[in-house]
């Protein structure tokens, strides 16, 4: 036992496992990556960051026990994020079509961006999802030994390692975007085709987490 964590290499494996699994959070960072280069993408790596460690911290001291108490706030939290995620989707296929109709137009200058938008997006995407905290502490509980005197320690270690794999899957997915977005700048159709399908993909999130239930 290490710190009152028990098992700690299933834990990791787990966790890997987990931070691998696709989804909105480390879909959006990529897509960003690729639209608006390296830095814009660890600015939303950042917000995905802060609100999975939101999320660690809110389901440590209980806010999983009053969603699964409270089905009328689990509720409006679920359909919020799913109507959210929907909207980012649209925005997507809006922009695909943009990006469509626009074929033939190469090097076009960058498109302005607002530097905290995507650390903002992203926050978001992470904290309006109350799945995530029920899985948090769910996942969490499994690793540590309800003997131990200190459980806010090992929730600490428990954090820290999934956010140290999580940060460095982003990065590669960041990197990984930069290089589509080189691919990319003189392949417009191809452009518009890859933003459509991440599009698609956030109304799929959206529709799915619309679907989730507290069991």
């Amino acid at each position: 036992m290490f710190y009152g964590v028990t098992d700690l290499t299933t834990f990791i494996l787990g966790t890997i496992f987990i931070v691998l699994l696709p989804g909105p959070n480390s879909l959006y960072v990529m897509s960003v990556a690729s639209r608006w280069g390296i830095g814009a993408g660890y600015r939303g790596a950042c917000g995905i960051i802060v609100g999975d460690t939101i999320l660690m911290v809110l389901s440590a001291t209980g806010v999983a026990s009053l969603l699964q108490a409270t089905p009328a706030l689990f509720m409006v939290l679920k359909y919020l994020g799913a109507a959210y995620l929907a909207w980012l989707g649209s925005v997507l296929l809006v922009s695909s079509w943009r990006t469509w109709r626009g074929q033939g137009i190469v090097d076009r200058p960058p498109v302005p961006i607002n530097v905290s938008r995507p650390f903002r997006t992203a926050l978001l995407i992470s904290l309006m999802n109350p799945k995530a905290i029920l899985f948090f502490v769910s996942f969490f509980i499994q690793f540590v030994s309800p003997e131990y005197s200190h459980p806010e320690l090992s929730f600490l270690i428990l954090g820290l390692i999934v956010q140290f794999f999580s940060a460095l899957y982003l990065t590669v997915l960041i990197f990984g975007g930069a290089h589509l977005a080189m691919q990319f700048r003189r392949r417009q159709r191809l452009a518009a085709t890859a933003t459509g399908g991440v599009g698609s993909l956030f109304i799929g999130f959206g529709v799915k987490l619309a679907g989730a239930t507290l069991g």
